[in-house]
């Protein structure tokens, strides 16, 4: 394992840098305050981001009645996060965040008492909840806060804090309880992820584990043999290590005063390793702003007890110029990370970074790259992402459209669908780079809208592309509590077929031949004939194949073969088959699905994907007139909103997308019949 002191003095540096930003700045580490960066200092209070960013969009459009989306979209970040973060909670107090109540009958704390051990002190929020119709003073450890009338303010306390408000005390007597302390050791045999909660939502943590909370706000922490002081209480243990494992669960009651051993393993579902399959994260972050810094030895943890064998940790911006985790790649680029084995690889990547025209992850890759984004701070939207493309290509990198679009859309959706209003990092040059060949994969599964990326990858397969279906969640281990974002790495993986060793190698060039499939936990197989995801056959009209998918997993309840011209058979697991007759070059791909499960975090449900088997017909791969059609609809459409949007410096700048679109253009028409 990679520990602290072992970091190299570059990483060592950079990390106490980003330290010293967060004591400084907050959650947002000085970032430019865009939206997502304003969000930051709320994430961890709002377990409902979704209904928060509605409300922000209907709180934006009732002050600025008639604006338009893109008007909407920069009025945004003038609101009153704190305020509609309150108006949002409804009067809910949590684990983390405690209410003062400002009333004309006089103020008092409201909570969920926590458990303290030894009287050492509660770090909490308070959240000062204002119904005054005039201003009030909150003093908070000797530091005043003019509130508003009406208004809402957050403020970090200690519950041996002094709380007045405009003079008069406050007592935070509600913030705690008192509780015997007791000490419970965890055993499984081998890494994992726990999870020990006790009364009022209250997670209990190794000393120096970090505080993190996944997407349904469960506490989390990955190792082996752990101890951690704990109230000696009823507290609910759970146990499991990824999604090729069962979750286990027991309720303990520890003695006081002593030593409580639990001995938990979880049993697996599948065993993708030994059936040549490699699960894999495209997309995490080790630090992106956020309210800690993440370190390799948590990286080290987080994977290993996760039993994801490919971690893609990137370097990325977030609204600035500054590269986080930069100099992490610069000393590490083209090496496994020390905590690497046989079964389990990590590497240092890119997350390449245009908020018009989309953000990708780049794997693999030898030395680092000379560019990581544009378009930050009011600079240009120059050159196009080709660029990078090609540059980190070069570098020996399998790269992905990550998080690529974010709102629904149906598969009769005319193209202006797809590009969406505003900066919001929809992967909108997606369709000119697939055709151009400068990308391998699509993230088919991410934090961000399914639905609509598996229509436009369906769209992007008929038109004659080529790309690998891939999974990045977007983790931040400098988040504690982010929604998706915060929850364990691999929680949605791409599993790809690797011919040989397991190496950085050997999954990225599974990824380019496209021998993969994205899971939100299910296992998903695809058989078309005796061939699998990423290979090819050569048919004559009227030949006929057998097609069949299979799944292992509680969560599936449907499973679907698709071809370019849409479903061919559907029904319930765990095995499915059809007979295809061929009429005309196509692709079948698998897919399973089901509701929300614990295993699954995203909001669309239980959800796997299959990269195609590819269908040709007397040596012509598939192109349909209607998705190329489409394409070439949506090329036109891009062009409009570079035109428009773009943050361009001249002519020269604008003739450069205009160029890279007219070459994807030309790669369409050459393919209709």
């Amino acid at each position: 394992m990679c520990d602290d002191p072992m970091l190299p003095p570059t990483v060592r540096r950079a990390l106490e840098e980003y330290r010293a930003l967060l004591t400084e700045h907050g959650p947002g580490w000085g970032e430019d305050p865009i939206m997502y960066v304003k969000e930051m200092g709320i994430n961890a209070f709002v377990p409902d981001t979704t209904l928060f960013y509605l409300n922000l969009i209907a709180q934006a459009a009732a002050r600025y009645p008639g604006a338009g989306d893109e008007e909407l979209a920069a009025r945004m970040v003038e609101q009153d996060f704190v305020r509609l973060a309150r108006d949002t909670l409804g009067g809910k107090v949590s684990d983390n965040l405690a209410a003062l109540r400002l009333t004309p009958g006089g103020a008092s704390v409201e909570a969920n008492p926590q458990a303290v051990l030894d009287g050492v002190p509660l770090r909490t929020h308070l959240l000062v909840d204002s119904t005054l119709d005039r201003p009030a003073v909150v003093q908070a450890a000797g530091t005043a806060h003019e509130i508003e009338p009406g208004g809402a303010h957050l403020i970090p306390i200690a519950s041996t804090d002094e709380v007045s408000v405009d003079g008069e005390p406050v007592s935070l007597a509600p913030l705690t309880r008192s509780a015997a302390p007791a000490v419970l050791r965890l055993r499984a045999g081998l890494p994992c992820r726990w999870t020990v909660v006790g009364e009022n939502e209250q997670g209990w943590y190794p000393e120096g584990a970090s505080l993190n909370r996944d997407a349904d706000h469960m506490p989390y922490f990955h190792g082996d043999d752990l101890t951690l002081d704990v109230p000696a209480e009823p507290l609910t243990i759970r146990v499991t290590r990824g999604m090729e494992y069962e979750t286990l669960e027991r309720v303990v009651t520890p003695e006081p005063g002593a030593e409580t051993l639990v001995e938990l393993t979880p049993t697996r579902i599948y065993d993708a390793a030994a059936r040549g399959w490699y699960g894999g994260d495209m997309h995490v972050h080790m630090n992106w702003a956020g309210d800690t810094v993440g370190t390799p030895a948590q990286a080290a943890a987080l994977q290993h007890g996760e039993d994801l064998h490919v971690l893609n940790l990137v370097a990325g911006n977030v609204a600035s110029a500054r590269v986080y985790d930069r100099e992490a790649l610069e000393h590490w680029a083209g090496q496994d990370l020390p905590w690497s084995d046989a079964t389990h690889i990590a590497r240092l990547g890119v997350e390449y970074r245009n908020d018009l025209l989309g953000h990708f992850y780049a794997f693999g890759l030898d030395d680092p790259p000379d560019r990581y984004h544009t378009g930050f701070e009011g600079t240009v939207d120059w050159p196009p992402n080709s660029a990078a493309c090609v540059e980190l290509r070069g570098l020996g990198a399998v790269m992905g459209y990550s998080h690529p679009f974010h709102f629904p859309i149906e598969e009769d959706d005319p193209p202006v669908k797809a590009l969406s209003a505003g900066r919001n990092c929809s992967a909108r040059e997606l369709v000119a780079d697939a055709a151009l060949g400068l990308i391998d994969s699509l993230d088919v599964l991410s934090h961000s809208s399914i639905q609509t990326t598996a229509i436009m990858y369906h769209r992007l397969l008929g038109a004659g592309n080529r790309l690998a279906v891939t999974a990045g969640t977007d983790t931040m281990f400098s988040f504690n509590r982010r929604s998706t974002q915060s929850s364990p790495p691999g929680w949605e993986r791409v599993y790809a077929r690797v011919e040989g060793p397991l190496t950085a190698g050997s999954f990225a060039e599974a990824i380019r031949r496209g021998r993969t499939f994205g899971t939100t936990g299910p296992w998903l197989e695809l058989e078309v004939g005796d061939r699998g995801p990423g290979d090819t056959l050569d048919l004559a009209p009227g030949d006929r194949v057998t097609v069949t998918a299979r799944s292992i997993g509680p969560e599936v309840v449907t499973l679907q073969l698709r071809t370019a011209d849409g479903v061919i058979a559907e029904g319930p697991p765990p095995e499915l088959t059809t007979e295809l007759t061929v009429t005309d070059a196509t692709y079948v791909l698998a897919i399973a699905r089901g509701p929300r499960n614990p295993r699954s975090y995203h909001y669309f449900g239980s959800y796997a994907h299959t990269s195609p088997v590819y269908l040709n017909l007397g040596g012509r791969p598939v192109a349909r007139d209607q998705d190329l059609r489409w394409c070439l609809d949506y090329l036109d459409g891009l062009e409009s909103k570079i035109r428009t949007h773009g943050r361009l410096a001249g002519a020269d700048q604008l003739a450069d997308h205009l160029a890279l679109l007219d070459q994807a253009r030309a790669v369409y028409h050459s393919r209709r019949k």
